[in-house]
């Protein structure tokens, strides 16, 4: 039995379905009264996961959003903890040709995990060393990444100039927020969060993205 053709009625303009999108992000956040550079942040945070409520989740340190765009517009590398993280961020709107870096598939990643007993996604960091010093760290995945990055800063590793730390899931993923509201201004670093189990890669590269953006 043939069937007819399904058509559907929807927006297909991507500049309209864009422009669209945040003007409803804007009528739902209502005169929000968030900190000038954190406002873009929470815009597209919003449109990265559907949820408006995602602001009542938001913590962050003072300037963050400010700190974290003068140091892009410094040319501040961006270390990822996946290769999700690195794929989402806009290239093109990077404000200095910014590098992009994700240490997860690193050939010597598994040995080092191994010997350090822990996840890849922590083991990896080993690897941020050299390159922590003033940039812009975006986790979306790996609680155990967050965790072990707090431990490195106290351990004496460079302070990079901002943490995205955007976790997803079960495990340690609230833990390891908590723990960076709660010991951040301990471990003098500026840092954009949401609490509780709620976070993802989409969410961190939308964090990115709306800080090389900033024109606050």
């Amino acid at each position: 039995m043939s069937r007819a053709p399904i058509r559907f009625e929807y927006e297909k303009d991507p500049k309209a379905i864009y422009r669209k999108s945040f003007a409803m992000i804007k009528d739902a956040l209502g005169a929000d009264n968030m900190p000038i550079d954190i406002g873009p942040v929470a815009e597209r945070l919003i449109h990265a996961c559907g949820m408006t409520d995602i602001i009542d989740c938001m913590f962050y340190s003072n300037r963050a959003g400010e700190i974290g765009r003068d140091a892009l517009q410094a040319g501040a590398l961006i270390l990822c903890d996946s290769e999700m993280v690195s794929a989402g961020i806009i290239r093109n709107g990077l404000p200095a040709e910014n590098e992009v870096l994700c240490t997860l598939n690193d050939p010597s990643t598994p040995a080092l995990a191994k010997k350090n007993m822990t996840t890849r996604s922590a083991a990896a960091l080993n690897l941020w060393l050299p390159h922590l010093e003033g940039s812009i760290v975006a986790i979306g995945n790996a609680p155990t990444a967050l965790f072990r990055l707090m431990e490195m800063i106290s351990d004496g590793a460079p302070r990079p100039a901002l943490i995205l730390g955007f976790p997803v899931g079960f495990i340690g993923a609230a833990e390891s927020k908590q723990a960076l509201v709660d010991y951040a201004g301990y471990l003098e670093i500026s840092f954009i969060t949401v609490k509780g189990r709620r976070g993802g890669s989409a969410m961190a590269s939308a964090a990115v993205n709306a800080i090389a953006g900033g024109d606050w």
